[in-house]
């Protein structure tokens, strides 16, 4: 029997000033990166509820560093270190590390509240029959991949934080000639007009 997918969740420690820089225009530094750490937990309790298989917590700096000690780690949540390069390099470790053992993986980062358990079941779901799934996102970058298989092509020399993202992993995941199942686009939080799409919850307060 195949062995659940893993959830790993990419996530920076919510320092004020380096986290979410672009919301301080609307939010300050602290507002920024206090909405930074409940999207983190928001995003770690929806990975939890979906109850799809083992939850990772990809983080930088690294786990033992003394930021990570005033966010309560779930005690059911594995955390990892991203180490070095750039995102897709950070990404590219952690997708083969679990595919190698042997799990389907499930890449996200912490900026969409709108991906919820029952959105990451079903793209846990897609798996089954498909080499990767992509959830879009509408500033043309990803909130989720899912993959089945690993190429590090799917992260080489990619322009990360722009609107080619997911356009240029889908033409690679075609060029490889792999199966994809592409979700419902979602909304990420990175500008101060994404600041409309956040839940009642994870509204500022004013």
């Amino acid at each position: 029997m195949a062995k659940p997918p893993r959830i790993v969740i990419f996530a920076k420690a919510p320092v004020a000033g380096l986290v979410k820089t672009r919301l301080i225009p609307a939010l300050d530094a602290q507002g920024a990166a206090m909405l930074a750490a409940a999207l983190l937990q928001h995003t770690v309790a929806q990975a939890l509820a979906s109850g799809v298989g083992p939850v990772e917590l990809c983080v930088t700096p690294a786990p033992p560093d003394p930021l990570w000690s005033g966010l309560a780690p779930q005690a059911t949540l594995n955390w990892s270190d991203q180490g070095d390069g750039d995102l897709g390099a950070r990404m590219a470790r952690a997708a083969q590390r679990a595919l190698s053992a042997g799990e389907p993986v499930l890449l996200m980062g912490t900026d969409c509240p709108e991906l919820t358990a029952g959105r990451i079941r079903e793209a846990a779901a897609s798996l089954i029959a498909a080499d990767a799934t992509l959830v879009p996102a509408f500033d043309g970058g990803y909130v989720l991949l899912g993959l089945n298989r690993f190429d590090a092509s799917l992260f080489a020399g990619i322009a990360w934080s722009t609107a080619t993202v997911a356009q240029e992993t889908q033409r690679r995941l075609e060029q490889l000639g792999w199966s994809l199942r592409t979700l419902p686009t979602l909304h990420d939080i990175d500008e101060p007009a994404d600041l409309r799409w956040l839940p009642p919850h994870l509204q500022p307060a004013t």
